[in-house]
This record gives C-alpha cells, structure tokens and sequence, in this order.
C-alpha cells in the first residue's frame, strides 16, 4: 500500500469525505504492533459558516489545527472519555475537517478513538511523515450513502446536511 500524499488532502471536506471511504486506515501502537483498517463511515465539517463545525465559534486553541494545511490530526475529547479522530482538509486557513466515524466493523466515532487508542498526543499530528498513524490508497471504488450528521442538531439548518457518508456493503 502507499501513503497517501498531501494534495490529497487539500480539497473541500465534503469532497475529502467521500474519498477516504475505502482507503486503509494504519495505526501503529507502542508495543511496535501494526494494525489496518478499512474507512467505512465519516462526516464532514466545512469551515466557519458551518454551525455544526467546531470554528464556526472561532479561532480557539481547540480549534487551531483545523487552520494548517490538510493532512494533519485534530482531536478532541466528548463526555470526558472518547477521543475523536479528525482529518484535516483543505488549504491553510480554511478550517474543515473529516470526523472518522467507523472502521471495519466498529461503528461510532468513539468507539473509532478508543480502538485506535487516540489521545490528545496525536493532536497536529501529520499524517504524512507520522510514523504511528497514517492512510494508505487502496484500488476500491466505494460505492457510499448519505445521510444527516450525527449530533448536531443545535446547527440550524447545518443539521440537515447529508455530509455523513457511509459505504454500501
């Protein structure tokens, strides 16, 4: 498998959504093990005007990953409990992000985090010269639905985007 490059990265969060289902993702642990698995589900966050997103409230130090260049990790915390992982998408400064809302067969962004045992260490972390967590092209052309993002139902009309993507087994 190779390592997915930065341009990649660089599109639209709605776009980047789509496009990560199929692909691997790789995590490797402290104990030096490797585990692969295949994106199944995600959820897009497009930028400031989009209320369900994270820097529709501003530019906070929460918030500050999601303002580089795609390709880089944005974690944060739920419940004190579950750590979520993020992708970021698009150009410097135009903050959007890729919830990772299931692998293989574990279904729900939380249960995604603690399978991966994602902590706030992987908060910036870059997904292209990261050699603990990576995502690797595969040859799949994933057919997928759309649906309403999950939780989000304080964002107006943003909570009635079909911007939660799932593959079609």
């Amino acid at each position: 498998m190779i390592r997915i490059e930065k341009e990649f990265y660089l599109q639209n969060a709605v776009v980047l959504a789509q496009q990560l289902l199929g692909k691997t993702l790789v995590r490797v642990f402290d104990d030096g093990s490797l585990q692969r698995w295949q994106i199944t589900a995600t959820e897009a966050y497009r930028g400031a005007e989009d209320l369900a997103c994270h820097v529709s409230k501003g530019r906070t130090k929460r918030t500050e990953v999601m303002f580089h260049e795609g390709g880089k990790v944005y974690v944060y915390l739920i419940y004190g409990m579950y750590w979520m992982l993020n992708v970021v998408a698009a150009e410097e400064n135009n903050p959007q992000a890729v919830l990772i809302c299931g692998i293989d067969n574990i279904k729900g962004s939380g249960r995604v985090g603690r399978e991966l045992k994602i902590d706030s260490s992987f908060y910036g972390e870059d997904l292209l010269t990261s050699g603990r967590i990576w995502i690797e092209n595969s040859d799949r052309i994933p057919e997928f639905i759309s649906k309403k993002r999950v939780g989000v139902d304080y964002a107006g009309e943003w909570k009635d985007k079909l911007w939660r993507f799932e593959l079609i087994d």
